[in-house]
Order: C-alpha cells, then sequence, then structure tokens
C-alpha cells in the first residue's frame, strides 16, 4: 500500500506519515522505485499513532505506547504508568486556563468598555495596576 492510500485510510496527512516514517516511529519498506510500501500492521500502527496524539499524547509517549502496543508481552501497568501521567499533565494544564480564566475575567469586569481612553485591561497588562 503507498503512502497517500495509508494516510487517507488512516487519516493522518501524507506529511505526517512521512514525519513519522523519517523519525522512525514507522517504517516502509522501500521498494525499487523509492516508493514507500506500507503493511496492514504498519498501518494499524499509523492509525494508533493517530488516536494518540488526538488525545494528546507527545510523541515521546507516543513512542512508548507504541512500543508497548506491538509487544503482546507487554503490562498494562506499564501503559497505565503514561496514560495517568499524561492525564496528570492535561489536570495541570486545566487548572492553570482556569486561573488565566478567572484573572482575565477580573480584568473584564473592570473595563467600563466605553468610549473613554482609561483602561484597567491594558492598565494591568503594562504593569500599572494592582489587577494581575
Amino acid at each position: 500500500m503507498k503512502i497517500g492510500e495509508v494516510a487517507k485510510r488512516c487519516g493522518l496527512s501524507v506529511k505526517t506519515v512521512r514525519y513519522y516514517h523519517d523519525i522512525g516511529l514507522v517504517r516502509a519498506q522501500r521498494a525499487d522505485n523509492g516508493y514507500r510500501s506500507y503493511s496492514q500492521a504498519q498501518l494499524d500502527q499509523l492509525r494508533f499513532l493517530g488516536n494518540c496524539r488526538k488525545i494528546g499524547f507527545s510523541l515521546e509517549q507516543c513512542e512508548q505506547l507504541l512500543s508497548l502496543y506491538v509487544n503482546k508481552n507487554r503490562a498494562s501497568s506499564d501503559v497505565r504508568r503514561i496514560a495517568n501521567a499524561h492525564l496528570s499533565e492535561i489536570e495541570e494544564r486545566i487548572a492553570q486556563l482556569s486561573k488565566l480564566r478567572d484573572s482575565l475575567h477580573q480584568l473584564v469586569g473592570c473595563c467600563a468598555g466605553n468610549n473613554l481612553p482609561d483602561c484597567p485591561i491594558l492598565d494591568s497588562l503594562a504593569g500599572h495596576s494592582s489587577l494581575q
């Protein structure tokens, strides 16, 4: 199966499939004409990687998960450890975004939003206000 068909079938761009090949995540066989040829197993691996990326796993985590995916002697505890680490990262980002939302909500609430030049949002961004 050639790269264009592979990309279409696994929901990735051709560029992404090439990138995963170039960094060694999924290596296709090269034909005499130089074209990459992908097996069904490699298609499954690319689809797996695409799904990992959709839920935000880093490339390093994707590589670890792919290694576990193809290893039928894996321990599910290893998979769970990676997923838990990712979940912790997501929860931390959510907490940070919540703080940002609250700060911005406070700034927006302090701004009259009228035709006058005074703006507590700009004052705060410039460091001239206690709001931050």
